[in-house]
């Protein structure tokens, strides 16, 4: 209870002190995006990718900066062009591509530094996620990567029983670098651990992860 009651607390406070010290960054970004592609500033509501799992397996909306073409979930379904990304992402052990031109000049910026996840901050606020915790996984992703690596069923169970977060174990240990099955297992073993100690280090790694852009896609 301890734990929960303060972590919580921390998100809300942090969350807050983060938007406003982001709100340069996100002002900037935001323009840019509208400037350099056609379409919304954030990820379209209608697109399957932002359809995540939260605590307990509850699916909830993922706010992101739109880094993609519009319609970027049908496209890579429907459209010949983007095929190889389509397949690459289901036979990979990391559900992204690592050539993905849907991705816009802007947007390959955004997505290397994680400025693209900071509007998650108001997925924190509405008590969807946590400031850290677990990647906030797509239900098909799991459904599929669970079938191409078995025996990670049992780390799926124990990473659902915790908010997802922004950032994370495996965030600041080798974000899209590390394949599923290893993945998942660091993410249950942050969500058996409820450490708030944890969450203090894997903060203090995270400015270097978004500078860096190590690992990103």
């Amino acid at each position: 209870m301890f734990y929960a009651t303060i972590k919580r607390l921390t998100d809300v406070v942090g969350s807050i002190l983060l938007l406003i010290f982001f709100s340069p960054i996100i002002l900037v970004s935001a323009v840019l995006i509208k400037l350099t592609s056609t379409g919304p500033i954030l990820v379209e509501k209608t697109n399957v990718h932002m359809k995540r799992l939260g605590k307990n397996g509850k699916v909830f909306r993922l706010y992101k900066f739109r880094s993609m073409m519009v319609d970027a979930d049908k496209l890579e379904k429907i459209d010949p062009r983007f095929r190889s990304v389509y397949i690459e992402k289901r036979t990979s052990g990391k559900y992204k591509s690592f050539n993905d031109s849907r991705i816009t000049k802007v947007g390959k910026f955004i997505r290397k530094h994680s400025i693209d996840e900071i509007p998650q901050l108001i997925n924190v606020l509405k008590g969807e996620m946590s400031i850290v915790g677990p990647r906030p996984y797509l239900p098909e992703e799991l459904s599929e990567q669970q079938g191409k690596f078995p025996g990670t069923e049992k780390y799926v169970k124990e990473m659902l029983t915790v908010r997802p977060g922004i950032t994370g174990y495996w965030q600041v240990t080798g974000r899209s670098e590390v394949n599923f099955d290893k993945r998942i297992e660091m993410d249950a073993y942050y969500a058996r651990k409820k450490s708030l100690f944890l969450d203090f280090l894997i903060l203090l790694k995270t400015p270097w992860v978004m500078i860096s852009g190590k690992g990103a896609i």
